[in-house]
C-alpha cells in the first residue's frame, strides 16, 4: 500500500475510532458515573461527527450519514466491552488459581482473539462505510489532519 493510501486509511480510522472511542464505553462522563448511556453515547457522536465534519467540510447529508454509521458501529461494539471485562475476571481468577490450568488458558485467550477479531470487523465495516460517504479530497483531508494532529503515523 502506498503511503498517501495508508494515511488515509489511518485518517480514516482515526475519526472513526474516535467516534466510538473506548472513552465513551468505559468512562462515560470524565471517569466518574460509569459508561455512557445510549443517548449520551449519541450525543457524543454527534458531536464528534460535527468537529470532524468541520476539518473535511462535509455537507450536512454527510454529517447525518457518518453519524448514523457511527451510531450503528458504537451500538455494536458496546456488547464487546462486556465481554472484555468478563475475559478479564477470568484471566485473574486463573492466574490466582492454586495451579495452572493450561487449558482453560488456551480458551481464554483463543476467546479473546475472537472478541478482538469481531471489533475488528465491525470497525472495517464502519471505515468502508464512512469512507463511501467521503469524496477522495475529504478522505484526504481527514487523514491530514490527524497527521497533524497526532504526529506522523508509520514510517514513511
Amino acid at each position: 500500500m502506498n503511503r498517501f493510501r495508508r494515511i488515509t486509511l489511518a485518517g480514516i480510522l482515526g475519526g472513526i475510532g474516535a467516534l466510538v472511542s473506548a472513552r465513551a464505553f468505559a468512562h462515560g462522563r470524565g471517569g466518574m458515573h460509569g459508561p455512557m448511556d445510549p443517548a449520551e453515547m449519541d450525543q457524543h457522536i454527534e458531536h464528534m461527527v460535527k468537529h470532524l465534519a468541520v476539518e473535511i467540510n462535509a455537507t450536512p447529508e454527510q454529517q447525518q450519514k457518518l453519524a448514523a454509521i457511527a451510531k450503528d458501529a458504537a451500538k455494536d461494539l458496546a456488547p464487546l466491552r462486556g465481554q472484555a471485562m468478563e475475559t478479564r475476571r477470568q484471566a485473574l481468577e486463573l492466574l490466582s488459581a492454586p495451579n495452572v490450568d493450561r487449558a482453560a488458558m488456551e480458551k481464554l485467550r483463543a476467546a479473546k482473539i475472537q472478541h478482538a477479531d469481531n471489533a475488528s470487523r465491525r470497525l472495517t465495516r464502519a471505515l468502508a462505510d464512512a469512507a463511501d460517504v467521503l469524496t477522495p479530497a475529504q478522505r484526504k483531508e481527514l487523514a491530514a489532519h490527524f497527521v497533524r494532529r497526532h504526529g506522523r503515523w508509520g514510517h514513511g
